[in-house]
């Protein structure tokens, strides 16, 4: 009887000890994932904050680089320049991964991102001002338009900006607009893990894929384009 007594409390120890381990391994999962959302929302905010410190270059001196170019033939070198861009940070990022333990890994794989978001942001920038449909407004404004058109894939219709970039300047559109920036800038996400993927399939990956975010945005912008005559004075 005694046997069989120290038999069940020892089953109930062991049950107990199960739970209390189930229950940390849960809280820990928790707190990891806690700790990713923060780090994501964090990128986020990061590519929202540096969207209007990119140095774009305006129609003006996009066509003293490139003399006697057409809006076409200036789109092509402007995403091939890009497309090189992202290409050497995913080849730098994927080769820092491959190492046998890769360091800081979060702190690589953000800087990836917000990189390759601004090299992105840069070329749209600069194709809507070959293409003639210049956003409306200040910089500041100009950025929040193109920060947009990044991060829903589109290219941006000019009579439609003013309101959408005006209120983008508050709370709540700031809160949809990381949101958005979120849903872009982790789409690819899934394909790096586990530790990503080495430098010359890194590099071919954000290749590809600048070259079809240009593809989208330039398909857009042909059917609203303005013709460099007619467009309107540039704002501070």
């Amino acid at each position: 009887m005694d046997a069989e007594h120290g038999d069940v409390t020892e089953a109930h120890v062991e049950r107990g000890r199960l739970a209390s381990l189930a229950a940390a391994v849960g809280r820990g999962a928790r707190k990891g994932g806690e700790r990713a959302r923060a780090g994501v929302y964090a990128v986020a905010d990061r590519i929202v904050a540096n969207a209007p410190r990119i140095p774009v270059r305006d129609l003006a001196a996009l066509r003293k680089q490139f003399p006697g170019l057409g809006p076409e033939e200036i789109a092509d070198k402007l995403v091939a320049g890009a497309a090189n861009g992202t290409s050497t940070v995913g080849a730098g990022v994927g080769a820092a991964a491959m190492l046998p333990a890769p360091p800081a890994m979060p702190t690589e794989l953000a800087a990836e991102i917000i990189g390759v978001a601004s090299i992105e942001i840069k070329l749209i920038a600069e194709l809507h001002e070959v293409y003639g449909v210049r956003a409306p407004g200040t910089g500041r404004q100009r950025a929040i338009a193109y920060l947009g058109s990044w991060a829903e894939e589109r290219g941006i219709d000019a009579a439609a900006v003013p309101a959408s970039v005006n209120a983008a300047l508050g709370v709540q559109a700031k809160r949809e607009l990381r949101q958005q920036v979120l849903k872009r800038s982790f789409r690819n996400l899934p394909n790096l893990a586990p530790f990503m993927i080495g430098a010359t399939v890194g590099a071919a990956m954000n290749r590809r894929d600048t070259n079809k975010l240009a593809r989208k945005i330039r398909k857009d912008l042909r059917a609203r384009q303005v013709p460099w005559g007619a467009l309107p004075p540039l704002d501070a």
